[in-house]
């Protein structure tokens, strides 16, 4: 290449679009339509923003009101009202953590057979938690205990439970059920906090505990599982194990 044309003006070529759609309608039908020709008449598809025949007037910050309300049309008709809440999706109910709460508290209260069909287990875990962070302020860290021997609470309690009863109890309500009725014991460690237990009136109190978590389990198992005038041999094996949840915070 000579130094003439390397610094010579670049032309470029043009191409009129009109032309040559106006000598293809000249020369006659039998030739080809052009690709561009065969696409469809509406290249936008069903956009709302992009729409053939219709201008954007509105501007980065104030957006064109009926464009946005179409797209939000579109979003709302994929189905998302429909879906449950998150709660539920989760299987927590509010209303049957408060009455499992009052259940335990309230010993002579009649329970709905309903509520113990619900194995929920956030409230037992929030107790065992409660319960480990008293002791914990209190200067004994029990945590590993606490969770060791609620495991073996529950499953020599689900084994006796299915051995008296016909109709059977599940792993999630045995643990729901001695979860909820921890809260005593959860009391008595948050007293423990600010009073000794190791003398006669810590002795008395722990013996109350217990017995009052002994009857709030065993009024829910009864209820649960239909056991008539079985209550005290219920009970007694859960006294056994919530007394060694008072030796935890006794001692």
């Amino acid at each position: 290449m000579s130094a003439t044309e390397f610094g010579g003006e670049q032309q470029f070529g043009t191409f009129e679009y009109n032309s040559a759609n106006q000598q293809q309608q000249q020369g006659g039908g039998d030739r080809q339509v052009p690709l561009v020709a065969s696409l469809s008449s509406n290249p936008y598809g069903n956009n709302p923003y992009l729409r053939e025949g219709q201008n954007y007037v509105g501007s980065i910050l104030t957006p064109q009101s009926n464009v946005y309300q179409q797209g939000v049309q579109s979003a709302t008709d994929f189905g998302g009202e429909d879906e449950p809440p998150l709660m539920e999706e989760l299987g927590i109910n509010f209303n049957h953590i408060f009455q499992k709460t009052l259940a335990a508290l309230n010993p002579l209260k009649e329970t709905d057979v309903s509520i113990m069909n619900d194995t929920d287990l956030a409230g037992p875990l929030v107790f065992c938690l409660a319960f480990g962070a008293f002791l914990l302020l209190s200067g004994k860290i029990h945590f590993g205990y606490i969770y060791g021997l609620g495991v073996m609470g529950c499953l020599s309690m689900y084994a006796l439970l299915n051995l008296m009863s016909l109709n059977g109890v599940s792993a999630g309500c045995t643990v729901s059920v001695l979860g909820y009725c921890l809260l005593p014991m959860v009391v008595l460690s948050g007293i423990s906090i600010l009073f000794s237990l190791k003398g006669v009136v810590g002795i008395a109190l722990a013996a109350v505990t217990i017995l009052w978590c002994s009857l709030s389990a065993s009024k829910l198992f009864v209820t649960a599982l239909t056991m008539d005038h079985q209550q005290l041999l219920v009970a007694y094996p859960c006294a056994l194990v919530y007394g060694v949840f008072a030796l935890l915070t006794v001692f």
